[in-house]
């Protein structure tokens, strides 16, 4: 008797993004992305009183408890733990490092609002404070490639 395999559960996962300010790259890729800022102060706030983190890992961010050296934005729509406030779908999350990026990325996001709306949603980004590094046209496509407020490229199409 030949068994049917079990099917893989997926793997959860996320995107880490290595910043000097997580806070305020999770702000920018918020607004960029239409995404929201997660909401970690109840977990915070229980571990604090637990006494089981010291306050010194934590800042005040949006009016709230939030973690000093991470941020995370997740999609809107997208299940999240409520008494964590982590997201459980489509989630960035940007980690304190000391050092400042120094080369090309090896990995970034491409974002699809449309040809008829990349001017716009160029000048939009801008004013969030990215910039365009340069546009490309090619045979195959042409997109813009421009760069968040801490200098990580990502690709508007």
């Amino acid at each position: 008797m030949t068994q049917t395999p079990t099917p893989a559960t997926p793997v959860h996962w996320k995107v880490v993004v290595d910043a000097a300010d997580p806070h305020a790259q999770a702000d920018f890729w918020a607004a960029a992305l239409h995404y929201v800022v997660e909401d970690n102060s109840p977990l915070i706030e229980k571990l604090l009183a637990a006494g089981a983190v010291p306050e010194a890992l934590t800042v005040e961010s949006h009016g709230r408890r939030a973690w000093r050296d991470l941020a995370a934005v997740r999609h809107p729509d997208d299940p999240y733990e409520e008494e964590s406030g982590t997201g459980r779908g489509r989630r960035l999350l940007f980690q304190r490092v000391p050092e400042e990026k120094t080369v090309k990325n090896r990995l970034h996001l491409d974002l699809h609002p449309g040809v008829d709306r990349r001017d716009e949603e160029s000048a939009r980004l801008e004013g969030l404070g990215a910039r365009v590094l340069r546009r490309v046209e090619e045979p195959s496509g042409s997109w813009v490639v421009m760069a968040d407020p801490e200098g990580n490229e990502f690709c508007l199409h």
